[in-house]
């Protein structure tokens, strides 16, 4: 586990914040590539990127603040400014899927205002994000946190973090699940499952629900496996917890199925008009 890669005064260069960096280059790098071959003008990607990290990056945060509103009693301005009361440079602590939320609100509301087309440039940036999904939850890995439970049964697979690590502070000298490298895993599979699925002409938005599908489904599975604090538990059932990342992700899951079924239906109509038309 590494933390910090180096350090200069108060200044960090921290390997959660470069990896998240690195998942930005290059999913826009990826997604330019792919605009070209589509027809869409690379500087639409360019600038709904910058709409992309910057509500990415504040949707994460946000949702860790409303989340863990005990920790900022008495600095409530440590919640929004990178130089923190006690003398550490950046924000510590981000929700990945608040991000994800805001991003896609935000790209929707952009792309409109351009008059755009959301679906056709959600097919174009999907596989970006699951690549984005996949070096960012490395980083999460070198800086101990998202971590996973307790192991059951020896150590197997489980990692020891250290103390002064997120993880290591919660459960002092227990090897947990490594729920970040899981979660970097699935990442890899979505970006190269929906590469393969964009080899044949599909109807516009198909990318973009089978991510919700995907993702919302290896989200809720990793979460059961993963440690979450008592605010973000939603309800328990069976001595089993339901999550607020969970409940999203099964929102995911509906929505990618229904978006699915209702374009596979337009998609037939089409061609079967068409093959009346000839």
């Amino acid at each position: 586990m590494h933390p910090v890669i180096f350090k200069i005064g108060a200044f960090e260069l921290r390997s959660y914040g470069f990896m998240l960096a690195l998942s930005f280059l290059f999913g826009i790098w990826l997604a330019t590539r792919r605009a070209k071959n589509r027809g869409i003008n690379p500087n639409d990607i360019m600038d709904l990127s910058v709409i992309i990290l910057i509500s990415s990056i504040v949707g994460s945060r946000l949702m860790y603040v409303v989340f863990h509103l005990d920790e900022f009693r008495g600095r409530w301005l440590d919640t929004i400014n990178p130089f923190q009361s006690d003398g550490q440079i950046g924000l510590a602590g981000l929700t990945l899927l608040g991000g994800v939320l805001l991003a896609f609100i935000s790209s929707y509301l952009f792309l409109r205002h351009r008059k755009l087309s959301f679906l056709k440039f959600a097919d174009v940036v999907m596989p970006s994000v699951g690549l984005g999904i996949f070096l960012t939850r490395i980083g999460c890995f070198l800086n101990g946190c998202c971590f996973g439970l307790p192991c059951e049964h020896g150590h197997g697979w489980c990692v020891l973090f250290p103390y002064h690590s997120p993880a290591g502070d919660v459960f002092p000298g227990i090897p947990l699940i490594p729920a970040q490298l899981y979660s970097s895993l699935y990442g890899l599979i979505i970006l190269f499952v929906l590469l393969a699925f964009d080899r044949k002409k599909r109807f516009t938005g198909f990318l973009f629900y089978l991510f919700l599908i995907l993702y919302g489904i290896a989200r809720f599975i990793i979460d059961l496996f993963r440690y979450y604090e008592d605010s973000m538990v939603l309800l328990t059932v069976v001595g089993k917890s339901l999550s607020m990342n969970q409940a999203i992700s099964i929102a995911f899951v509906v929505l990618g199925v229904i978006g699915l079924v209702i374009g596979s239906d337009k998609a037939a109509k089409s061609a079967s008009v068409k093959a009346k038309s000839h």
